[in-house]
C-alpha cells in the first residue's frame, strides 16, 4: 500500500513540476514517517502521530530545525495534495523554529587562496558563486544561452522559488569561463556525431524539437564527463556536473588551504553579498541580485559588513 501511495505522490509532484531534489526529499520523508509508524496507513493517523514523529526526529535522531521543517512539508503535501484530506488540525501542528546563524564570509584573500586551491572546473563554478552569488544548484544548471559575455550578465532561470532573475558576471570571469563554453560544445558536438546523450530538456521541447537537445545554446556550461541514466524517464542523458563533486572539491581545498573556517559552496554566495554591501552596492540592488524574495533575508549580510560585529570598534583597540 505505501508503495502504490509514494507513487502516486510522485506523479503529482511531478505533474506540479516540482524539483527532483524536492520530490526525492518529500518521498524519503513520507517513507521515514510511515515506517515509523509500522507501515500504517496515512489516513488512519491523525495530529497525534504527525507530532509523535516530529518529536522523535528532534529528540532521538537530534535533525537540524531546518530538516524537521523539510519532514513536515513532505508530510503536509502528502495529506493535502495527494491524499486530498481536508484535515482542519494540519494547520495546528507546530513547525520548528529555525535558527538564525551568522553566514560565514571569506575575505577576498582566502577566496584568492582558495581558488589557486581548486582545479578546473571547480574553480570557474567558484568564480560564479562568488563573482555573480549563484547557489551552487544554479551554477550547475546554467545552460550556455543564459550566459550573455557581451552585456557581462547571467540568466538564472528557475532559481529558489521557481523565479527568473538577472545577475552580474565578472569581468575576470570572462576568459576561463568561454574556455569552459568551447569544452561543452566539443562534448556536445561528439554526442551529436555519436548520436547518444543530448541534455535534458525542459517540458514538452524534446518531444517538439527532438534534436534540440544537442543545440549548442542549450548545453549545460558544466556537463559531466559520463553519460548517466535519467531518474525519472529512464533515457540515457549528458547531465552536468553534481553538488557532491564541487562539494567536496570546495572542502579539501580549504583544508590546504588552512582555512579554520567551515568553507562550503554557499560561503562564496555570502561573501558575494556581503562584499558587495562593503562596496557601497545599496541593498536592494544586492536582494536582487541573489534573488531574495524579502529584503529581511538580505538584511543579515548587514550584520557582517566592515570589521568586527556590527562593524563596531573594541575599546581594548584604543588603550
Amino acid at each position: 500500500m505505501a508503495e502504490k501511495l509514494l507513487d502516486q505522490m510522485r506523479r503529482v509532484m511531478r505533474t506540479g513540476h516540482y524539483s527532483y531534489r524536492t520530490e526525492e526529499a518529500y518521498v524519503h520523508w513520507v517513507k521515514r514517517f510511515i515506517r515509523f509508524h509500522g507501515l500504517r496507513h496515512p489516513e488512519e493517523m491523525g495530529k497525534a502521530d504527525i507530532e509523535a514523529f516530529l518529536s522523535h526526529l528532534a529528540i532521538d535522531r537530534n535533525v537540524a530545525p531546518s530538516t524537521q521543517n523539510l519532514a513536515l512539508n513532505g508530510i503536509l503535501f502528502l495529506y493535502q495534495k495527494v491524499l486530498e484530506v481536508e484535515l482542519p488540525w494540519l494547520d495546528d501542528v507546530v513547525r520548528a523554529r529555525r535558527k538564525t546563524n551568522m553566514p560565514v564570509v571569506l575575505d577576498r584573500s582566502e577566496i584568492r587562496v582558495m581558488l589557486a586551491e581548486l582545479a578546473s572546473p571547480h574553480d570557474r563554478i567558484v568564480g560564479l558563486l562568488y563573482g555573480s552569488g549563484l547557489r551552487i544548484s544554479e551554477a550547475l544548471r546554467l545552460r550556455i544561452k543564459d550566459v550573455d559575455f557581451r552585456r557581462r550578465e547571467i540568466i538564472v532561470r528557475n532559481g529558489k522559488g521557481a523565479k527568473d532573475r538577472v545577475t552580474v558576471l565578472a569581468d575576470s570571469s570572462l576568459p576561463a569561463l568561454k574556455v569552459q563554453v568551447e569544452k561543452a560544445l566539443a562534448i556536445a558536438e561528439l554526442d551529436r556525431y555519436r548520436n547518444r546523450g543530448g541534455v535534458h530538456l525542459p517540458h514538452a521541447l524534446a518531444r517538439k524539437y527532438p534534436d534540440a537537445r544537442f543545440e549548442p545554446g542549450w548545453q549545460w556550461v558544466f556537463p559531466a564527463q559520463r553519460l548517466s541514466k535519467d531518474p525519472r524517464t529512464g533515457l540515457v542523458r549528458r547531465h552536468h556536473l553534481l553538488n557532491q563533486a564541487v562539494q567536496r572539491a570546495v572542502k579539501l581545498a580549504g583544508r590546504r588551504a588552512e582555512l579554520y573556517k567551515p568553507v562550503t559552496c554557499h560561503a562564496f554566495r555570502h561573501s558575494f553579498a556581503t562584499h558587495l554591501l562593503e562596496s557601497g552596492a545599496d541593498i536592494r540592488t544586492v536582494q536582487q541580485l541573489l534573488g531574495h524574495s524579502d529584503v529581511r533575508t538580505t538584511m543579515i549580510y548587514t550584520h557582517v559588513i566592515n570589521r568586527g560585529a556590527m562593524g563596531a570598534r573594541s575599546p581594548m583597540d584604543g588603550m
